[in-house]
């Protein structure tokens, strides 16, 4: 495997060429889907503006619901890294605080993209062997039924400096913990995923695609078959170095009463992922 392809959403085996993808690589790409181009547009242009603007501030996160702002001091250190990421970013959940400017907009984007969320695991679950499915507790587009842990994360990557902390990028390798993560490609290149020969991937970031990857809980879930994949942000050169990057994927999370596999539910699951995350932050 030396690239991924991005599969038209409108093609007759579309369905098929995606779930292969993700058997594949652990990462699938969606052109001409139902996820409007200028939805994502308009929110890139309005988040940029309150991270550059001290309003951002106002809207620290709560340690206990994780919603708001993450200022670049308390990002994520991935697991196995030494140094933080260069980002900021906002925690978004419709329960959650948002500025009011912003909301309207994020909510009716997040709902979209949870409900088509939904249309792929479908997709996943009619792909899936028989004896593979035999894993499932539960189908896999009912998971998502009634949770409110899904998460929209907008992010932003502001320019390097002359003076970055040696080894540090933008995020370092990491695999995610929920069941799916659908990310609109970003306004810059950078996002990368690790083959199976351990080679780096560009994933394909013509704007408009959306980008889709497996996470620890459908691992989990349908006992390795899918494979939660090694992704990066890598940081840019030259010219592209004094650019900003914004994106904006949403984690899909089930309920937390889901029972994922003899070992976890999705609840446990997630609280001992975020428990190694808070470790990490205070080494």
């Amino acid at each position: 495997m030396t690239a991924l392809i991005a599969v038209d959403y409108s093609a007759p085996d579309a369905e098929k060429q995606f779930v292969q993808s993700l058997r594949d690589t652990g990462f699938g790409v969606l052109k001409n889907h139902p996820i409007p181009e200028s939805a994502v547009v308009s929110i890139y242009t309005h988040w940029s503006e309150f991270f550059n603007s001290p309003e951002k501030e106002q809207y620290l996160f709560d340690a206990q619901k994780y919603d708001g702002f993450f200022p670049r001091a308390m990002a994520e250190t991935a697991k196995g890294h030494a140094v933080r990421d260069i980002k900021e970013y906002f925690h978004f959940y419709p329960w959650g605080r948002c500025p009011e400017t912003l909301k309207d907009e994020l909510d009716a984007y997040y709902n979209a993209t949870v409900d088509f969320a939904a249309t792929l695991l479908g997709w996943v679950e009619r792909q899936t062997p028989p004896d593979i499915a035999t894993h499932f507790r539960e189908p896999l587009s009912q998971m998502i039924n009634g949770s409110t842990q899904s998460l929209l994360r907008v992010l932003h990557y502001p320019p390097l400096e002359a003076n970055e902390e040696p080894g540090a990028i933008r995020a370092g390798a990491h695999e995610d913990i929920n069941l799916l993560t659908l990310l609109p490609a970003a306004n810059e290149p950078g996002l990368q995923v690790k083959a199976k020969d351990g080679q780096w991937l560009d994933v394909p970031c013509d704007f408009g695609n959306l980008i889709i990857n497996i996470g620890d809980m459908l691992q989990e879930a349908s006992g390795g078959y899918f494979p939660s994949t090694t992704h990066r942000v890598i940081n840019p050169e030259g010219h592209d170095s004094r650019k900003a990057r914004i994106s904006l994927p949403l984690f899909l999370h089930p309920r937390p009463d889901v029972v994922l596999s003899d070992r976890y539910t999705a609840g446990t699951y997630l609280q001992e992922r975020l428990e190694e995350l808070r470790a990490s932050d205070k080494s």
